[in-house]
């Protein structure tokens, strides 16, 4: 390089928001150069809907955001196929169980098929990980039948201390670990109101470790252990698969905002038994907001929920959900409407299709992205020699720099994306096309760079690939082409009585035509 440019400034820490403490804290791995984290996975009775789904898009961006910042990444996402009661609850009847009577099923089958709807969904929102037999695989994905064996070595351990024993099964003794409920910040016993009341219970926030088999029933997932035969308690799940796969202690546990309140308590006070120590398990607790929808129609109970599919059958590409939770942040509510989908799908349209006419005018084939930039605006006057695969230095004039610090600053998507597109895409692909600092090929490893946090596939997708036709449609793609054509000609022709009247022959067989799309003529099937 030219200039003498041998030094790039340092990357800011990552600080991220601990739940526990309620504060931003710099990550501090625990393994130097290593980052850990848990995520609690789906209750696979039925289908995810997408308010789930936002809580895998966000450990995903903070995993993306791990590797962006140089750790090796070990993630691991539970498969909760033993099944758990309503709510958190001790009592009552197990999801899976009531899946499997209602569709005269297997347990096991029911949990295997809503499994890998879970991971279609998953591959569908680009979510981290290549295929292998079938799922992805980015992250370690554990199944909890696999590991009952250590469930119950985990709960032997912690009994003789801990836990008790009642008719319906054994039990956690929330006052035998110090600060019970810390991260839930209960102050009192109404804090526990979810839980239901189970009789011989020593205080209201005490917990199921084991549930047992009720006397004259039979259950298709049961095993024998010291307490009777019966299965493992939803909380126990997870301590014993984090620590049986990251150690205690790990870095970061992530889940959704419900599961602060008790999910996530139980699994500390086991850990703090298990450990014999104030120790969480994990050194910070992470949590996403939830996704608001105002009809109510969120909840599985509601029938036709919202699901993934449901987005894809009315049109819409699923990677545009996935755009609309980034444009907020992961601690903020997130209402979702049609209407901000459709703005969210118009949005990736536009991106996608400034980052074809950039690739169209490139000369490379393959972009990838930098490992390395300088992030001082004086240096843009030193950069003089083209970037080749060894040296990839880089000045972008402040934007990798400001990227940087808004992925750092908590995972600032929110801050990010808009800053992003403004500068990057719109600024570099369009206004700075005779930019002679910067190239049509940096410009797309600039891109290819930060989509590597985004996972929006920017650099894959055409405008074509976002064209989903809604299951309901009928008229084809070729006949819109063909109406469309005939159109153009018409109001080339300054016939407008033939373009209104064509326009009209689409609406009535649901088509959008975006007429004042500066970059061409783009249209969408309305379900």
């Amino acid at each position: 390089m030219g200039g003498g440019m041998t030094d790039t400034p340092a990357s800011p820490p990552l600080r991220l928001f601990n739940s526990l403490t309620r504060r931003l804290e710099t990550f501090e791995p625990v393994h130097p150069g290593e980052a850990r984290v848990y995520s609690c996975g789906p209750t696979v009775y039925n289908y995810p809907h997408i308010g789930n789904m936002r809580a895998y898009v966000f450990a995903d961006t903070l995993g993306r955001t791990l590797s962006f910042k140089g750790y090796k990444l070990t993630h691991v996402i539970n498969i909760t196929d033993v099944g758990h009661l309503t709510d958190d609850a001790d009592a009552g009847e197990d999801k899976l169980e009531k899946a499997a009577a209602e569709k005269a099923q297997s347990i096991w089958d029911i949990a295997r098929h809503y499994t890998e709807a879970y991971w279609a969904d998953v591959k569908a929102l680009n979510i981290r990980g290549p295929m292998k037999a079938g799922k992805p695989e980015a992250a370690h994905w554990s199944i909890a039948t696999d590991y009952v064996p250590q469930m119950i070595e985990f709960a032997k351990a912690i009994a003789d201390k801990h836990c008790y024993e009642l008719d319906s099964g054994l039990y956690f003794d929330t006052s035998t670990v110090a600060d019970y409920g810390r991260l839930a910040r209960h102050a009192t016993d109404e804090g526990e109101s979810r839980i239901d009341p189970v009789d011989g219970k020593r205080h209201p926030a005490d917990f199921a470790i084991w549930r047992k088999t009720p006397p004259g029933e039979t259950r298709q997932m049961e095993w024998d252990s010291p307490w009777g035969k019966g299965a493992p308690g939803w909380h126990l799940e997870c301590s014993v698969m984090s620590e049986a796969l990251l150690g205690f202690p790990f870095d970061i546990h992530t889940g959704g905002i419900d599961h602060r309140e008790i999910h996530h308590p139980n699994e500390i006070a086991q850990n703090q038994a298990r450990s014999c120590s104030t120790d969480s398990g994990a050194r910070i607790w992470m949590h996403n907001n939830f996704l608001v929808e105002r009809s109510g129609k969120m909840s599985k109970s509601a029938g036709e929920f919202l699901r993934l599919q449901l987005l894809i059958d009315k049109g819409y590409h699923p990677l545009a959900y996935r755009l609309m939770c980034l444009q907020a942040h992961y601690r903020s509510e997130l209402e979702f409407s049609w209407e901000g989908l459709g703005a969210a799908l118009t949005r990736l349209k536009r991106l996608v299709m400034a980052v074809q006419r950039t690739k169209e005018a490139a000369t490379l084939s393959e972009w990838k992205p930098f490992k390395k930039y300088l992030r001082s605006p004086g240096m843009v006057d030193d950069y003089i020699d083209s970037i080749n695969e060894t040296d990839e230095w880089f000045d972008f004039t402040g934007i990798l720099g400001e990227f940087d610090d808004a992925i750092s600053n908590d995972l600032n998507t929110a801050s990010a994306f808009p800053t992003s597109e403004k500068l990057a895409l719109t600024k570099l692909v369009e206004e700075a096309v005779t930019d002679p600092f910067i190239q049509l090929d940096n410009r797309l490893r600039l891109i290819a760079t930060m989509d590597q946090i985004f996972g929006l596939r920017l650099l894959e997708l055409d405008r074509i690939d976002l064209r989903i036709r809604p299951k309901t449609a009928t008229i084809t793609e070729s006949e819109i082409e063909a109406i469309l054509t005939r159109r153009k000609e018409a109001r080339a022709a300054k016939d407008f009585a033939t373009s209104d009247k064509l326009r009209d022959e689409l609406i009535a067989a649901g088509v959008e035509v975006m007429d004042g799309d500066p970059l061409g003529w783009d249209w969408r099937l309305e379900a």
